[in-house]
């Protein structure tokens, strides 16, 4: 896989994320450590992008 295909992908992944971090945050039965989880995904995959575009 070359490095700009990989970061297309983690750019989904994280797009994915965002969307469904929203969703979870405006749902009322929602659970605070699912939420949690998912943002510190959502920011490894951020410093993954950071670190292969420098």
């Amino acid at each position: 896989m070359s490095v700009s295909s990989h970061l297309e992908e983690l750019k989904r992944k994280h797009e994915a994320l965002s969307d469904k971090v929203e969703a979870e945050q405006r749902s009322p039965g929602s659970s605070d450590l699912d939420i949690a989880e998912m943002k510190k995904e959502k920011l490894r995959i951020k410093e993954e992008i950071e670190r292969l575009t420098v």
